[in-house]
């Protein structure tokens, strides 16, 4: 037996097969195929054991299945060269044989309702079970048949054994038919019935732990995008020598008014402005809050030596900032941002 690390995920292969756990999808690869100098009491039988106990019974099974469906393109190429999909699975069969998979037989065909049954004796995975005193079913096998009906039909397809050489039956039956239910929804339905292992629920933390993590992601470029539709919104503009006007679109608080305060003040600082026009025609709805950014903004920009005119104050806007009774007597006001800056160029002679 030999262990490996492929991708950082722990895998491990014993004479020909292989099994590799996944945490991305909590799936347990299948690949390879058994021989017959396998030693069924020892290596495969603790080994499958082992991964049932750790993935649980259903899940076993599904993953075994699965590996089995994605393990057929090299017996896909046997049958296809045969004259009919039966020579195919004959010469296919005589193979499997010799190397641990059983005595296969076609037991039935019905090409026009898309179904199939196969009989199987002495698999190896029947035998290590029979060792084991369980019937967990031929499922790697299984859906190898299974992947070999799909490529036929050309759809989805599915096994369920019906007969169990392990529970004493004289074969393995397994039927195939096609399938709508993907392997991720049965995982999902197992995750749903309460019927989760310890694997299931740390594949599903994973899945909530990206969701949260592209969550955040979004919300930072939402966030991100925000703060460039709001820059854009209230340009700074030179409109006069010594003369800044900021425009403002929308309500002034919280991290908004500090942003742009401190982007105020900074153009000041730069350009050395005597004058700053706060131009509020574009605020519909005054609170305190925005009451109380515009007098901040205003007295700091009478700190760095500048003058605040504020214009454009609306009459709904006027009789609510008397009504939150709004101290702004020592801030020279106009109507119109015209109006203001007609104020700064008188001034400024």
């Amino acid at each position: 037996m030999e262990a490996t690390t492929s991708s950082n995920l722990p895998s491990i292969n014993v004479q020909g097969v292989g099994f590799e756990w996944d945490p991305a999808d909590g799936l347990v690869r299948v690949y390879g195929m058994p021989v017959l100098t396998m030693w069924i009491e020892s290596s495969l039988v603790g080994m499958m054991l082992g991964m049932q106990r750790m993935v649980g019974t259903e899940r076993f099974k599904l993953c075994m299945q699965r590996g089995g469906i994605e393990s057929i393109e090299g017996d896909w190429g046997v049958i296809s060269s045969a004259p009919s999909f039966e020579a195919g699975f004959r010469a296919l069969a005589d193979c499997a044989v010799t190397c641990g998979w059983g005595d296969w037989k076609l037991h039935s065909l019905d090409r026009r309702e898309r179904e199939a049954i196969f009989h199987v004796r002495n698999n190896f995975e029947a035998l290590y079970q029979k060792a084991l005193g369980v019937d967990w079913g031929t499922d790697m096998t299984g859906g190898k048949f299974a992947g070999y009906c799909a490529r036929l039909f050309g759809v989805d397809c599915w096994a369920t054994q019906t007969r169990f050489q392990a529970r004493g039956d004289e074969y393995d039956e397994i039927h195939v038919k096609p399938s709508t239910i993907s392997l991720d929804d049965q995982l999902k339905a197992l995750l749903h019935s309460g019927a989760a292992t310890a694997a299931d629920l740390a594949v599903a933390l994973k899945r909530l732990e990206d969701e949260n993590l592209e969550r955040r992601r979004a919300e930072r470029e939402a966030q991100e995008r925000l703060s460039m539709i709001e820059s854009l919104s209230a340009p700074i503009l030179e409109v006069w020598v010594g003369v800044l006007a900021l425009p403002i679109v929308g309500s002034l608080s919280g991290d908004r008014a500090t942003t742009l305060m401190e982007r105020l003040l900074n153009e000041v600082q730069r350009t050395q402005a005597r004058h700053v026009i706060l131009d509020v025609t574009g605020v519909e709805v005054v609170d305190t809050h925005t009451a109380d950014s515009m007098l901040r903004v205003a007295r700091a920009i009478e700190l760095l030596g500048a003058q605040c005119i504020i214009t454009g104050i609306r009459p709904a806007v006027a009789q609510t900032m008397v009504a939150l009774q709004a101290n702004l007597a020592d801030i020279v006001t106009q109507a119109t941002l015209r109006h203001g800056l007609a104020y700064c160029i008188r001034a400024s002679k």
